[in-house]
């Protein structure tokens, strides 16, 4: 039935009415893209020849339809057919008719993009490329029918080039032979088929395409044009093949610079295709081209300036701002000449600088010195695309700085940093000359320097600030600028005022107020949202502080409230501009409220109202939060008890970010408007927070602690508050106690919750007590506590005690002492509790009150089982903080004394110790006792044979480098050369302990003599080199400034830890089977787990290229555990470094695949199972990683893992769900 419908349609396709053609095609269209369509060899060749007569149909509409039938038909018919039709299209493109050669064109483009099956490809490609090839290279051929040849080459080449690896020499010599024909359009499209098949292409090939190439350009006698083509075959072979061209650099950078530099001088394209073809090299084989970069940095900036035709001879220096500003716009712009092509060098030199940048961040320090300068003096490009260019170049050495330098502040005289401050005068001075500019472009690109310099530097105006008032007040008020200017101007406006000090600001108020206010009630909303953003900063601006202010901020209160409300009030605009103006309200009425007495009735509803809409209402919840943390205590009165009921009901809602909201701002009303809050309220607030504590979100159970302890503490609140804590919050905290997830804030607030309770009149101590020692009992279900829980649980008992008083606490500490005299065995659990609360309430208050409770302690030493030991050693040591005078002495005098107990007691010494190094209080207190026979015992047991000995020794002497540093490293210096190599390494993790976050001031003392520590990388023990990777692992992440001057000697040394080495690896032979034992792997983790580290820090020292072969290579294949940081690693790199990576990821992929493909054993445990699904997504998210990199398709290779990734059900499932983390 089907197949009559089609004759139909056929038999009209043919008709004389050119309306009916159309329609019968597209009728064709609808049935050929139907599911069930099927057509016998006949009708297949009725319609294939009818379609393709339709192409020369004298109705172009026809005949584009026509075109449109080829997509559906191809996937429809054999095999057979769909070659007829090409070869058929094929002898029509060479010989047909020249009008008929365009549609034919594209047809044959059609079907070759249609074409899916393999089979297909290849028997088209059997037939149709010789004659393509004739085409192109046949004697007399006309260039278009080339032209056309060349593009359907392309194409097929691109879609099928490694189908035709049998004929890819003769295509190249066929299609190198056009780049000397002596017409254009075949030249360029001869270099986009080369570069198609070049991605294909065996490395001799390319070699040999190169070379060609380069032989041409060594001849000195071709004419211009065909060298310049030829210079462009180079940039676009780079650009196909990326990192596979490296080797091929040696051949062509001379020959590139070279032309560059002696090309003639109206030859302006020819250097602009060099240095085009030199930024491909540089972004895309960054390891091969290292050692030409100096020589590259110093051409780009050579022909940043190249303007042959325009000599700048105005007087750059003397200029006045004053003067300038009559003269408004310079003299630069005014010559023209549009023969002049030498900005497209100016312009390819910028970029081909900025690849610079970009791909080398090692360079940092000698950009600076040579870039940054002619940059800045660039600003002034008469040409304003070139000067977009310019600036954009700057911006990426402004983020390369950002990226490398990030979370340091250096001071140091060569970091980028400190350099880039030197010439923010410069900057800013060429700069303004830019922003007093006719072209709104330049003004444009000029604020986007700005900000970038204002995000990387954010003191680094304060000086500058009058001077650039103009510029804003300008972009701002002048009639002919565009939002797009407004919207920079108002975004480095804000930038500028959230990163300086307000005082900076004060002068020029008057004029910046006026401008920012008339933006705010400016048509376009981006504008308007700016505006407000603006504002928000500006009344920080205006008032800093409420208590002091040498400022009269009075005469902006009144202009600025007016602006806002106007926007707030109006209901029909942008939700983006209602939630700026909502926030900019809260801001004002909490800075400016004393002097708003009479308009708060009218703005503060208007808030209420903006709380009851579902769009608005998260913002609304924030500004009164603002409002109510006002310490101008902002009479609420006529709005209070609607937005108290109003935020209860948020506590019910689904949305998340909306209930934390409400719990912080409730916080701040209660503890601001306790008194004027009715107690019933407050009891439905507390029902709606029991709700709200759980484990399954702890910074929302922190937030509810918070507002519970809040409503508690107010003396105000009645009885029955307390009461309802008691019944809905209590049970509900008792259960959170038990989580072994509970740590943190939500840990803090739940100490500070049961000390509120304590006050409560309703609740008794003894009860509270005692709910909480039994919370801790193990139940039947789900047994024993975990370690967590249980520390959870002793700390809220001792803030209970604490709270209690005095009295109290002794009767409480009396019956823990009893529950550890008690003998028996039964009862660990309460021993184990008992132990731990005492450490808690003995570090908080001085027990000596209760005598020889020190020895009761340490006869818990003794239990058979591990945790009550380690309990008791924690609890003596927690005791001793509370009274180190009395109990120092006696751990001292006990370390000596009891050998067995040594270990444990080492650890009570170490709670001491480290409890010490963080309070500043402490710290007198314990010079006073005897450090000098603390540090004798501590190197006694250094050389221990127990590592968990040497390990606690090693962190305590950390610690106390934190208290006496100027005693301790030189004490630990000396035994970086002890013969013991347990000994070396004890101190070397010392080291690592005393490297905290913050700043101390044994920074100083130990930065000239850290790198005697760090090098002990190079001892011969593994103990010690292991010992040496962890303190620069920990010194890198902590205080990056300390290793940055060591890194070069010190990077090469760590690569050669990652690397497997043979003799570590030993053979332990166990009777029936033999046991492969790897002694260097712990070091290999380590060592790649601190490159990792650097990566974060210190990216700028680290060269990517060097590292990542051979060392990352081969940890790709390690053992699991080293194949773990090494993907982290490799993720890393491609966000960062993604060029140094596309340089070489032919050779990642193998180890790759590898641990994709991998099977665990049909004898596998379920660990080993596990392990290995870990490794697998491990490894994809490296993957995922690598895939985001532009360019990454040059690697076939890769190509073909993502497509056998994908092919796989399992792996496609597993790799999508990663790829959308």
């Amino acid at each position: 039935m089907a197949n009559l419908a089609i004759s139909g349609i056929l038999e009209k396709m043919t008709g004389k009415d050119k309306d009916y053609r159309y329609m019968a095609t597209s009728d064709l269209i609808n049935e050929l893209s139907k599911e069930g369509f099927k057509a016998d060899s006949d009708l297949e060749s009725k319609i294939s020849n009818t379609v393709l007569q339709q192409l020369d149909d004298s109705s172009g509409d026809v005949s584009g339809l026509a075109v449109k039938c080829l997509a559906p038909l191809v996937k429809k018919v054999s095999e057979a057919r769909v070659l007829e039709m090409m070869t058929k299209l094929c002898e029509k493109l060479l010989h047909g008719k020249d009008q008929h050669r365009d549609i034919t064109s594209i047809a044959m483009k059609t079907i070759i993009s249609e074409i899916t099956s393999t089979t297909v490809a290849e028997r088209v490609l059997v037939s149709i490329s010789p004659e393509l090839v004739k085409g192109i290279t046949a004697v007399g051929m006309k260039a278009e029918i080339k032209c056309e040849s060349l593009d359907i080459l392309c194409e097929i080449l691109h879609r099928f080039g490694n189908l035709m690896t049998t004929d890819h020499e003769s295509l190249l010599n066929a299609l190198l032979s056009q780049l000397n024909f002596n017409q254009a359009s075949v030249r360029k499209k001869t270099i986009s088929c080369i570069a198609s098949l070049a991605s294909s292409l065996s490395d001799d090939l390319l070699a040999k395409a190169t070379i060609e190439v380069v032989k041409l350009l060594n001849n000195k006698g071709p004419k211009p044009e065909i060298t310049r083509t030829n210079i462009q075959m180079i940039g676009a072979l780079s650009r196909s093949v990326g990192y596979r061209f490296g080797p091929l650099l040696a051949d062509t950078v001379p020959v590139l610079i070279n032309y560059c530099t002696s090309a003639s001088e109206n030859d302006e394209e020819l250097r602009e295709y060099s240095l085009q073809a030199l930024e491909s090299f540089l972004l895309r084989c960054p390891r091969d081209i290292s050692s030409y970069c100096d020589e590259i940095l110093h051409l780009t900036l050579e022909f940043l300036s190249y303007d042959p035709n325009f000599t700048d001879n105005m007087e750059e220096d003397t200029d006045d701002e004053e003067n300038n500003e009559e003269e408004d716009d310079e003299s630069a712009d005014e010559y023209t000449d549009d023969e002049d092509i030498s900005w497209k060098v100016r312009r390819a030199a910028a970029k081909c600088l900025a690849a610079i940048i970009v791909s080398r961040p090692e360079m940092l320090t000698k950009l600076y010195g040579e870039a940054c300068p002619k940059l800045i003096d660039r600003f002034k490009e008469r040409e304003e695309n070139v000067k977009m260019d310019v600036f954009n170049t700057f911006i990426e050495l402004l983020r390369q700085t950002g990226n490398v330098t990030k979370g340091q502040i250096d001071i140091n005289e060569l970091s980028p940093r400190w350099l880039l401050n030197q010439e923010v005068p410069k900057i800013v001075k060429s700069i303004n000359r830019q922003l007093r500019e006719k072209s709104i472009k330049t003004k444009i690109g000029a604020f986007s320097v700005l900000k970038e310099l204002v995000v990387v530097l954010p003191d680094c105006l304060a000086d500058h600030i009058g001077s650039l008032v103009s510029g804003i007040e300008k972009a701002l008020n002048d009639k002919s600028s565009t939002s797009n200017l407004k919207i920079e101007a108002l975004i480095f406006t804000r930038l500028v005022m959230a990163s300086h000090s307000p005082s900076v600001f004060h002068p020029y108020i008057e004029v910046l107020s006026s401008p920012i206010l008339y933006a705010v009630s400016e048509r376009y909303y981006k504008v308007t949202a700016e505006a407000l953003r603006v504002c928000g900063e500006l009344v920080r601006v205006v008032r800093p502080n409420i208590q002091a202010c040498n400022f009269d901020f009075k005469p902006y209160v009144h202009p600025i409230y007016n602006a806002i409300l106007k926007r707030l009030a109006n209901q029909d605009q942008d939700q983006e501009v209602k939630e700026c103006a909502i926030s900019c309200m809260g801001l004002v009425i909490s800075t400016f409220g004393d002097n708003l007495q009479r308009e708060l009735p009218t703005c503060l509803p208007v808030l209420v109202d903006r709380m009851g809409n579902e769009i608005t209402r998260l913002t609304a919840v924030k500004a009164f939060s603002v409002i109510a943390s006002s310490p101008l205590k902002i009479d609420l009165s006529c709005v209070l008890d609607h937005v108290i009921a109003e935020l209860t009901t948020f506590l019910r809602k689904a949305n998340r970010a909306l209930r934390q909201a409400t719990l912080g701002t409730l916080n701040s009303l209660v503890a601001a408007y306790g008194d004027r809050i009715g107690s019933s309220a407050y009891e439905t607030i507390t029902v709606e927070l029991s709700n709200l504590i759980s484990d399954s979100d702890l910074h929302m159970t922190a937030l509810a602690l918070v507002l519970c302890y809040t409503l508690m503490s107010d003396k105000r609140s009645s009885p029955n508050v307390g009461l309802t804590v008691r019944y809905k919050v209590l049970p509900q905290a008792l259960t959170l106690i038990r989580s072994s997830l509970l740590q943190g804030q939500a840990l803090s607030a739940l100490q500070n919750f049961f000390a509120a309770l304590v006050h409560s009149a309703n609740t008794s101590f003894d009860d509270l007590l005692d709910s909480l020692l039994s919370s801790a009992k193990p139940s039947p279900q789900s047994g024993g506590l975990a370690k967590q829980a249980l520390y959870s649980v002793a700390q809220c008992v001792a803030v209970l005690c604490l709270a209690a008083g005095d009295q109290k606490c002794a009767s409480t500490v009396e019956m823990l002492t009893s529950i550890l005299k008690d003998d028996s065995t039964t009862n660990s659990a309460k021993q184990h509790l008992s132990l731990l609360c005492l450490g808690e309430i003995g570090r908080r208050k001085d027990l000596s009150s209760h005598p020889h409770i020190e020895n009761i302690v340490i006869e818990s030493f003794q239990s058979p089982f591990e945790e009550i030991k380690s309990a008791a050693s924690y609890a003596l040591g927690n005791i001793a903080v509370g009274n180190l005078s009395k109990y120092l002495p006696f751990i001292l005098d006990q370390i000596d004394n009891q050998q067995k107990k040594q270990y444990l007691l080492l650890h009570s010494l170490k709670e001491v110790i480290a409890r010490q190094s963080v309070g500043k209080a402490g710290q007198a207190e314990f010079q006073a006792t005897s450090v000098e026979k603390i540090l004798k015992l501590l190197f006694n047991h250094c050389e221990s044979e127990e590592e968990g000995v040497r390990n606690v020794v090693a962190e305590c002497l950390g610690k106390i480098a934190l208290i006496e540093p100027a005693k301790l490293v030189p004490a630990l210096k000396v035994r970086t050369t002890s013969p013991a190599a347990f000994t070396r390494a004890t101190v070397a993790i010392a080291i690592k302990y005393s490297m905290v976050e913050r700043p101390e001031k044994l920074d100083e003392i130990i930065f000239p003599e850290i790198s005697s520590f760090l090098m002990l990388i190079k001892d011969h023990d593994r103990h010690v080199r292991r010992a040496a990777v962890l303190a620069l692992s920990t010194a890198a992440h902590n205080k990056p400034n300390l290793i940055k001057g060591l890194l070069p000697e010190l990077l090469p040394l760590l690569y050669d830890q990652t690397v497997v080495k043979q003799e570590l690896i030993r053979t332990v032979d166990l009777g029936p089977f033999k046991h492969i034992v790897d002694d260097g792997l712990e070091l290999r983790k380590a060592a790649f787990e601190c490159v990792d580290t650097l990566l974060d820090t210190c990216l700028d020292q680290v060269n990517p290229s060097s590292f990542i072969v051979p060392f990352l290579r081969s940890g790709l294949d390690d053992h699991y555990d080293v194949k773990m940081p090494c993907h982290l690693i490799l993720s890393k790199l491609a966000d960062k470094c993604s060029a140094a990576v596309l340089a070489v990821l032919d050779s990642l992929v193998d180890p790759l695949q590898k641990t994709v493909n991998h099977k665990p054993k049909q004898d596998a445990v379920k660990q080993e199972v596990d392990r290995n699904e870990d490794m697998i997504r491990s490894a994809f998210r490296a993957i995922a990683s690598l895939n985001r990199i532009s360019g990454g398709d040059c690697s076939l290779k890769f190509k073909s893992l993502m497509n056998e990734i994908m092919r796989s059900p399992v792996l496609a499932e597993k790799f999508n769900s990663i790829s959308n983390e």
